[in-house]
């Protein structure tokens, strides 16, 4: 099939590649000009394991390019994505300008009949208005299809070959039949394709999204009372996590999620509901959960320091709001070292890949450091803030004579207490028993 991908970003290149890579002809589109020359040159714009290499093979294999020309991607395609940017705006609605702004271009540079897909995450009804909206323009024939992406960053390429399901939201049977087809390579072991309308396969991506981040936000708020009662969160989780009806997923403690989609797409649905006369008390105490739990070792690290940072060097393992990825969006660590900052700590940082993000955001107020050993000399703590695999083992020894002061804040619970303890450590958890 020809494919036409309106958007480069993390969604849109992952896409565009993986259908690329069954042998789809895939043009991309974008406006960055400086964006589409890298990608041109088979360099991607962010880390995602696997992707680099995709993208270059299609490339290599004339089945993927780049334009900044809507016109000329429109005329080629059969199947149109929407894959632009629905970022959150003012009490967290979700912004549709850019997607009704390519639905525009793209209903101006239709030919004959097309395929519209928005794969974007939006607010439920938005398939029906971008079709009002190219009906308005175009006397063409079309059909409209929701498309929901459920990609996990850190392991998108893999969650799009391997989907466990497909969401195709459409009342027209060609244009159902259509991505069956096209997705036909990827469900090849039996994942099932669900055929809806529109607005309940836009409700699907939300529902998804939300149920997962309240999972999180549940748990966090558990670890919080184990904190207080004095029971083992782990513990717990284990054994809860058994029962059939709830399962291990999304029952690890830490200090909270962020990304692109969770934080934004719990506020867009509690937008949603509330524009609809509901009151979405859940989604809004999963917001409020979230917005506080990376705060949540700030007052034992005060109280172990006799009531002031100030001055303190504070080593930080992990940038990115999880690992496998450099995406700051809504990283924990963010609101977390500005509150270091605050209290009037230094703070000296290592990420494996986001850095160079994190550096955009701070700038000259955090020092980064090249190696993950060399943020713990001369500190007088670390903060364990994303759980990359690589702080899972390390040598504690070497750290402690790194270090000014031996106290690890463990905001992700990767170590066990009595071992760190044995090794001379001061150590915070969340949900654990601090041992003192």
């Amino acid at each position: 099939m020809k494919i036409a991908m309106v958007g480069t970003g993390y969604v849109g290149l992952v896409t565009g590649a993986c259908f690329a890579g069954s042998g789809n002809d895939v043009v991309c589109v974008d406006i960055d000009l400086a964006k589409l020359e890298r990608l041109r040159r088979g360099e991607v714009t962010f880390y995602e394991p696997g992707l680099a290499e995709l993208v270059g093979r299609n490339i290599r294999e004339e089945r993927l390019r780049f334009t900044d020309d809507l016109e000329e991607a429109v005329r080629f395609a059969d199947i149109v994505f929407i894959a632009v940017g629905t970022p959150p705006g003012p009490g967290g609605k979700a912004d549709l300008s850019a997607v009704f702004a390519v639905a525009e271009g793209i209903a101006r540079a239709m030919d004959g009949y097309r395929i519209i897909v928005t794969k974007s995450t939006v607010p439920v009804g938005t398939t029906d208005r971008v079709g009002e909206l190219v009906a308005s323009i175009t006397d063409h024939p079309f059909d409209m299809v929701n498309n929901p992406e459920f990609l996990k960053e850190g392991s998108a390429v893999d969650d799009f070959q391997k989907p466990d399901r497909v969401v195709v939201g459409t009342t027209s049977e060609r244009a159902a039949e259509v991505m069956r087809e096209l997705y036909a390579p990827f469900t090849r072991t039996g994942a099932p394709i669900f055929v809806m309308d529109p607005r309940s396969s836009e409700m699907t991506k939300y529902v998804a999204n939300c149920l997962l981040a309240s999972r999180i936000s549940f748990m966090n708020e558990m670890a919080n009372i184990c904190d207080r009662v004095g029971a083992d969160v782990q513990e717990v989780r284990l054994a809860v996590g058994a029962d059939k009806r709830i399962g291990p997923s999304f029952l690890f403690p830490g200090l909270g999620f962020g990304g692109s989609c969770f934080p934004k797409d719990l506020e867009a649905l509690w937008h949603t509901a509330r524009e609809n006369g509901y009151d979405a008390l859940t989604i809004r105490a999963a917001i409020e959960v979230n917005r506080r739990q990376c705060y949540v070792l700030v007052p034992r690290m005060l109280a172990h320091f006799g009531g002031s940072i100030e001055g303190l060097t504070v080593a930080v393992w992990g940038l990115a709001f999880k690992p496998r990825t450099d995406d700051m969006r809504e990283a924990p660590s963010i609101r977390l070292i500005e509150r270091l900052l605050e209290l009037g700590a230094r703070v000296r940082a290592y990420d494996p890949e986001a850095m160079r993000n994190a550096a955009e955001i701070f700038g000259d107020r955090v020092e980064f450091t090249e190696r993950n050993y060399d943020a713990l000399e001369g500190s007088d703590a670390l903060f364990i803030v994303t759980e990359w695999n690589a702080f899972r083992n390390p040598d504690f020894e070497r750290m402690k004579r790194l270090m000014r002061n031996p106290v690890i804040f463990d905001g992700r619970d990767i170590y066990e207490p009595e071992r760190v303890r044995a090794a001379g450590f001061a150590y915070y958890c969340i949900g654990r028993p601090d041992g003192d």
